[in-house]
């Protein structure tokens, strides 16, 4: 009788293996599969990443390594999680009562950390999408404020911001409402030139356009400007003066240079050909000499 049973046993759990078991290990194959299939994605997203121009290579490697960190983690944790519950599954364990007990879980730690959550979301986006890196010069709306500063930290959960002031702004990265990035491509020097109103427009004109000539080829700017500069024309008549507009488009961490480089040469060019620039006489006392 004890052999009969015992026969039946192992005739079960020979049965067990070949259905069950065979199952589980296909599942566990799977499981491996997927996640050496993710790790290979997840590293060519981060060689994509490091390929992208910004402003050192450094901080490529930083925000690269930040995000497919995050997203390695994510899908291990997805992967293995849908494993454990198919594997559990074939041991017949009723998976409705783990199933709701999670989602409870879930729900009260999602009201709990919610703005947690929120913050690494918008993090994570910040980094993936790139927006702004460290060394960038930016302007965010946090709830209605805006703070202006260079960027000097940023990570899954908050961003650093040094105003120019020195205060060191720590904003969570869910609070941000809009980002202004002072630091990205291009920007353009904007100059006023106001000049005497007996001075001859198109005189004016001329002698800034043969100054701008110059300096486009002189190779102590080189690779100033990306585009002019260049004289708009009039831009306003003041009181004393007749304001002519200069732009010129260049690298925004020259721009401050580029205009005061701008307003040097015209003003020494200026000088050189005679064209007057006013000054508003002292109210109550002598014209200045």
């Amino acid at each position: 009788m004890t052999g009969i049973l015992a026969d039946h046993v192992d005739l079960a759990s020979r049965d067990w293996v070949l259905s069950h078991g065979i199952r589980i290990g296909l599942i566990l194959v799977i499981t491996l599969a997927v996640l050496w299939l993710a790790r290979l994605a997840v590293r060519r997203m981060q060689r994509r990443l490091e390929g992208v121009e910004s402003s050192t290579q450094e901080l490529n490697l930083q925000r690269a390594a930040t995000v497919t960190q995050a997203l390695s983690y994510l899908i291990r944790v997805v992967v293995m999680t849908v494993a454990l519950l198919l594997i559990l599954g074939e041991f017949a364990i009723n998976l409705g009562p783990l199933i709701a007990g999670a989602g409870i879980i879930g729900v009260a730690l999602g009201f709990g950390a919610q703005t947690l959550v929120r913050d690494f979301l918008s993090g994570f986006f910040i980094l993936l999408e790139n927006q702004f890196g460290v060394g960038d010069v930016i302007t965010v709306n946090v709830q209605g404020q805006l703070v202006t500063g260079k960027v000097e930290a940023v990570s899954l959960r908050t961003t650093d911001i040094r105003s120019f002031d020195g205060t060191l702004h720590t904003v969570p990265n869910g609070n941000i409402l809009y980002t202004g990035n002072k630091s990205k491509g291009w920007a353009r020097a904007i100059v006023d030139v106001g000049v005497n109103y007996a001075e001859n427009a198109d005189r004016v004109r001329g002698v800034l356009e043969e100054l701008f000539e110059e300096l486009r080829t002189d190779r102590d700017l080189g690779g100033w400007f990306f585009g002019g500069p260049n004289v708009l024309g009039v831009e306003r008549l003041g009181q004393y003066d007749v304001v002519f507009r200069v732009v010129a488009e260049t690298r925004p961490s020259k721009k401050p240079d580029v205009e005061r480089v701008l307003r040097q040469r015209i003003a020494q060019r200026f000088q050189e050909r005679g064209i007057e620039i006013p000054t508003a006489p002292v109210v109550g006392g002598a014209p200045p000499p």
